[in-house]
């Protein structure tokens, strides 16, 4: 039987990604849903090459756009962002792929949660904004949550066989980023072009920049504790440049597991979305000759303050996790917009957690508040950069 999923993000870089996957193994996988938010020509060509069941356009601007273009194919169009929360809980389904950006992940996943649906999530945010309701779902509904995201793929493969009560710490691997050993005088005036070039990973701006600025991996450090029920105090954050070993688990008795693999994203994407089985591909195999070498260090937390804000976004709770990722959200963009400058970005989340108000225990309603609410902090918050 083949697996039949929806795509949430299909035109991002995991949503493409995936369709590779989907493109080279049509024996096992095929495309029911396809969702995007604004990019409806890729949309488009996408639904036009796996003829889905259906897609949404979350922006309903582009509605007639791509309505007309697939009127000739047997695939129905949707649009709205309510239209992608509902298209995701068809009996049709079998697994759902969460892989939009930011906080637009959750409403849509906790949606497919409560239909049963098991969810291949890329999406960290999710976790991140509201880790114990979408958890306690998941539990509820008796859903898998397959991570995507190489780290915790990593994690999640080498706990395969073991008790969690053994796991004494896990170590989440960081490449550093574009900005891995600069000074703080080197990071003033940096350019969002500078920012954008990884060293290993292709992937879309917001997560490039979460990336440079190490609040990616502090998103993962949220993530991995809701995923893996773990304290704050058992997950570590190492640098490895060569992005070969993805992440570590450390049990009672000393010994270590890591999962390795090249750099590519093609490999998490099918491991999630065929699990339980590790299926055969053609994916490049790595070659120990071209890595003589691999290396690892700790990173600057107080350089790159984003980690440890998120490490104390954790240890506070409640809603401050949600906070912390709204105001990042907000200072990523108005650093890609050019409003604020590269360092001012911690600044501004670390204000906006100080000055939104603390929920100890929110509801989904609490959630979205809490969201909004910060984002209109930040936003003025980087109003009154701009003024300076």
């Amino acid at each position: 039987m083949k697996k039949r999923l929806a795509i949430l993000g299909s035109t991002g870089s995991i949503g493409t990604q995936a369709l590779e996957v989907v493109r080279n193994h049509p024996e096992i996988l095929e495309i029911e849903v396809l969702s995007a938010m604004n990019n409806a020509q890729l949309l488009i060509k996408q639904a036009i090459e796996f003829r889905p069941n259906a897609v949404v356009i979350g922006n309903d601007s582009h509605y007639k756009a791509v309505a007309d273009a697939l009127s000739n194919y047997p695939v129905k169009v949707f649009a709205g962002e309510a239209a992608i929360e509902q298209i995701v809980t068809m009996e049709s389904i079998d697994i759902v792929l969460s892989a939009l950006v930011g906080y637009a992940g959750l409403r849509p996943t906790l949606a497919a949660i409560r239909a049963g649906k098991n969810i291949a999530l890329a999406n960290k945010e999710t976790l991140v904004v509201a880790g114990d309701l979408v958890m306690g779902e998941a539990l509820k509904n008796k859903c898998f949550i397959l991570p995507v995201d190489s780290e915790h793929s990593a994690i999640f493969q080498c706990l395969t066989g073991e008790h969690h009560s053994t796991v004494e710490k896990i170590y989440l691997t960081a490449s550093g980023g574009p900005f891995r050993g600069k000074r703080r005088d080197q990071l003033h005036g940096v350019t969002k072009e500078e920012a954008l070039k990884h060293p290993n990973w292709k992937m879309g701006n917001k997560i490039t920049i979460d990336s440079a600025s190490l609040m990616n991996k502090g998103l993962e450090v949220i993530e991995a504790s809701w995923l893996f029920n773990l304290k704050p105090d058992q997950i570590d954050v190492i640098l490895h440049p060569q992005s070969v070993i993805h992440s570590i688990v450390q049990f009672v008795d000393g010994s270590m597991k890591a999962q390795m693999g090249l750099p590519d994203m093609k490999l998490p994407i099918l491991y999630a979305l065929t699990f339980p089985t590790r299926t055969k591909s053609k994916l490049t195999r790595f070659d120990f000759a071209k890595y003589p070498e691999l290396t690892f260090g700790l990173p600057d937390k107080e350089l790159f303050r984003n980690l440890s804000l998120a490490y104390d976004a954790l240890r506070r709770g409640g809603n401050v996790p949600c906070i912390l990722n709204a105001a990042n959200e907000a200072a990523v963009h108005a650093f890609l917009d050019d409003k604020i400058s590269f360092l001012k970005m911690p600044e501004i989340i670390e204000t906006c957690m100080d000055k939104v108000g603390f929920i100890r225990k929110p509801g989904l309603d609490d959630y979205i508040a809490t969201h909004h609410e910060t984002i209109a902090v930040a936003h003025e918050l980087i109003r009154g950069q701009k003024h300076k």
